[in-house]
């Protein structure tokens, strides 16, 4: 079966991994949102949900990091364009894969908790009000803030993943243990789910937030998805892309640029070691005419 279904090409491999990668970060992400609207509180809580965001995107970087690096995330994946280190060609390829993905992984908790959303909305799927549960798959701000607000809040998020993920990654950094990378890039969830999850969640993903509100535009919950909150879609789209540019760009000006190359260091010292024989070999010369001399 390996031998007549294994794919050959290195790019069909990437886009399964990143669809399958980015599924699981939904499947775990969104699922730990609807236990926790869906039980009213009472088998989750906000804890429970960052740690489900975070279990979903170790998890999903863990199956895909070996074949395609485990981006999970367009904003990544344009860093790693910005910065040389993914081609330009592939970079639709992989967004695509993680839109798919998305969209599969919110079909996934559709599915999965199905029975569910029809006792808690009574068959009547709702983007606002009591009994809302659109929310469950895609991000909406809050209350309180302004567009520039949730725009500039998507950004600084998003630039602090990419930055700390460039950080772990970093061989001529401290980096993390080979092996750990999926764990510490789970942590940077975490501690940005603690600290900067107040205005509208931290979605700092557009797949992750475009597919699964395109999923329930599609199921039941209506274009509402778009419209709402004066058509705040697409600032969980746009605003990470700049965010992701921004960390990468940061981290390389501030930290990357100026490590030192252990080639030429290497070469600088056979240079002085090539010096100082050069050196003794004279002073052992001249020593020797003085003595005959």
């Amino acid at each position: 079966m390996k031998h007549h279904c294994s794919i050959k090409h290195d790019i069909f491999k990437e886009f399964l991994a990143e669809f399958l990668g980015t599924f699981v970060l939904v499947l775990f992400g969104c699922g730990s949102v609807a236990q926790t609207v869906l039980s009213r509180n009472t088998l989750g809580e906000p804890l429970t949900i960052h740690l489900g965001f975070t279990t979903g995107l170790m998890m999903g970087v863990y199956v895909a990091g070996g074949v395609s690096g485990g981006h999970l995330n367009p904003a990544v994946s344009l860093a790693m364009v910005i910065l040389g280190k993914l081609k330009i060609w592939k970079f639709p390829i992989y967004v695509l894969a993680q839109f798919l993905g998305a969209f599969a992984g919110a079909a996934g908790v559709f599915g999965l908790y199905y029975d569910a959303f029809m006792e808690f909305t009574s068959g009547i799927l709702s983007v606002t009000g009591i009994n809302a549960t659109a929310h469950i798959f895609a991000s909406y701000p809050g209350r309180h803030l302004s567009i520039l607000g949730g725009f500039m809040d998507q950004v600084i998020g998003t630039a602090m993943l990419v930055l700390c993920i460039l950080a772990i990654t970093d061989d001529k950094n401290i980096g993390a243990p080979k092996g750990m990378e999926p764990l510490a890039v789970g942590l940077i969830i975490l501690g940005i789910s603690v600290s900067m999850g107040m205005n509208c969640g931290y979605p700092l993903n557009p797949a992750r937030d475009l597919g699964p509100r395109l999923f329930t535009a599609m199921a039941g919950w209506g274009m509402e998805v778009f419209s709402t909150a004066d058509y705040w879609w697409w600032i969980p789209v746009a605003a990470p892309l700049i965010g992701g540019i921004t960390g990468a760009v940061v981290y390389f000006l501030l930290i990357e640029l100026h490590h030192s190359d252990p080639d030429k260091a290497q070469q600088n010292a056979e240079e002085d070691e090539d010096d100082d024989d050069d050196e003794d070999s004279s002073l052992k010369d001249k020593y020797e005419m003085i003595h005959m001399g």
